[in-house]
C-alpha cells in the first residue's frame, strides 16, 4: 500500500456559510457553475465541506474490464479536462484495482470517493481495508453507505453494530475525510439524513423523475442541512422498453443524442447538484463531459425546464415506495 498524497484538508463550513456560498454561486437559483477555462469542466462547492469538485465525475464502473492501458488513458484524459471527482465501489468489477494504478500520478488533486454496500460494521470494516489496499492509498476523501433502498437497509446500517459505526470510526481515525451515502428511494434518503449528519448524498437527480415528484424533497432537505448533492442517473430516460434489445451496457436506457445529453445534464446542474456521474458506458462518458464543459450550456432555458421530457419510458424509481 502506498502512502496517500499529502494535501490540505479544509475545515467544513457551517450550514449558514454554505447557504450563503450556494446562493452566491447560484446553486439554488439554477445559475450555471463557475467556468474553469477552455476545454475544462467547471467546479462547484460540495455542500458545507469547504471543497469544490468538478461538475462531472468519473465513475469507476466506466473503466471496469477495460484493461490497465485503457483505464490509465481515460483517467489521464479526464484530469486533463479538469475532472477531479472519482467514484468507485468494490462491486464494480476490477475498477478499484485499475484505478489504484491509474490514479497514482493524480492523487494529490483527486477527490476519491469509495462505497460499501455492507450493512454491518463487522462486514464494512474489512471491506474498507480491502478497498484502500486495491486503490493503493491509506485514506479516502469520501466514504459512502452504498445503495440504501429499503427500511431494513436503514434500520440495519444505523442500528447497533451497523455499518455507520465503521464510517464514524474511519473518520475519527483519519482514514476517510467525509462521510456520505447513496440511495435509490426518497424514503431511505430522508431517513438517512434524519439519523446522521452526513457530508454528502449521492442520489438520482433526473428530469423525468423530478417531474414525477421523485427528488425535489431530497435535494431540498440536503441543501437545508448543508449536505453536498452528487447526482446519479442524470442521463437516464427510463427503463428499457419491453421487447427492445439493449444497445448499451446500462441496466436503464440512457440518453445518447448529444442534445438530449446536454439538456439532461443542464437540468441536473440547475437543481442544486454539485456534480453528476454519467452512465457507466465509456461511449457516453465524453459526450457527457462535453455537455458539462461550456458555461453557456450549463443552464437550461425556462422553456426547456418546463417542457415534459419526450419519450421517457417506465421511470426507474417511484415515490412513495414504502408502504
Amino acid at each position: 500500500m502506498t502512502p496517500a498524497a499529502r494535501r490540505v484538508w479544509f475545515a467544513p463550513m457551517d450550514r449558514r456559510d454554505f447557504l450563503k456560498a450556494a446562493s452566491a454561486a447560484g446553486l439554488a437559483l439554477g445559475a450555471g457553475p463557475a467556468w474553469s477555462g477552455p476545454g475544462r469542466v467547471p467546479r462547484r462547492p460540495l455542500g458545507a465541506t469547504g471543497v469544490s469538485v468538478s461538475v462531472v465525475g468519473l465513475g469507476g464502473i466506466t473503466v471496469s474490464g477495460r484493461g490497465e492501458a485503457e483505464a490509465r488513458g481515460m483517467v489521464d484524459r479526464a484530469f486533463e479536462r479538469g475532472i477531479d471527482y472519482v467514484d468507485v465501489a468494490p462491486t464494480y468489477g476490477d475498477a478499484e484495482q485499475l484505478l489504484g494504478a491509474a490514479l497514482e500520478p493524480h492523487r494529490e488533486r483527486c477527490f476519491l470517493a469509495g462505497k460499501t454496500n455492507k450493512r454491518t460494521a463487522a462486514e464494512a470494516g474489512p471491506e474498507l481495508a480491502s478497498s484502500l489496499d486495491r486503490l493503493r492509498t491509506d485514506r479516502l476523501d469520501l466514504y459512502q453507505l452504498h445503495a440504501l433502498r429499503s427500511r431494513e437497509d436503514v434500520e440495519t446500517a444505523f442500528g447497533a453494530g451497523g455499518a455507520i459505526e465503521t464510517l464514524r470510526q474511519a473518520r475519527e481515525a483519519g482514514t476517510v475525510r467525509f462521510l456520505g451515502f447513496s440511495a435509490h428511494s426518497v424514503e431511505a434518503a430522508l431517513a438517512a439524513m434524519d439519523r446522521f449528519a452526513f457530508d454528502t448524498i449521492l442520489f438520482p437527480v433526473n428530469r423525468a423523475l423530478w417531474s414525477a415528484g421523485f427528488g425535489p424533497q431530497v435535494v431540498a432537505r440536503a441543501v437545508d442541512q448543508g449536505v453536498g448533492v452528487l447526482a446519479l442517473k442524470s442521463l437516464a430516460r427510463g427503463r428499457w422498453p419491453a421487447g427492445v434489445e439493449r444497445s448499451r451496457p446500462t441496466w436503464y436506457e440512457p440518453h445518447a443524442d448529444p442534445g438530449q445529453i446536454r439538456r439532461a445534464a443542464a437540468f441536473t446542474l440547475s437543481r442544486g447538484a454539485a456534480s453528476l456521474l454519467p452512465p457507466g458506458d465509456p461511449e457516453l462518458f465524453w459526450p457527457a463531459v462535453d455537455a458539462c464543459t461550456a458555461p453557456a450550456e450549463a443552464t437550461p432555458s425556462a422553456a426547456e425546464e418546463d417542457r415534459p421530457e419526450a419519450g421517457a419510458g417506465d421511470p426507474l424509481f417511484r415515490y412513495p415506495a414504502w408502504s
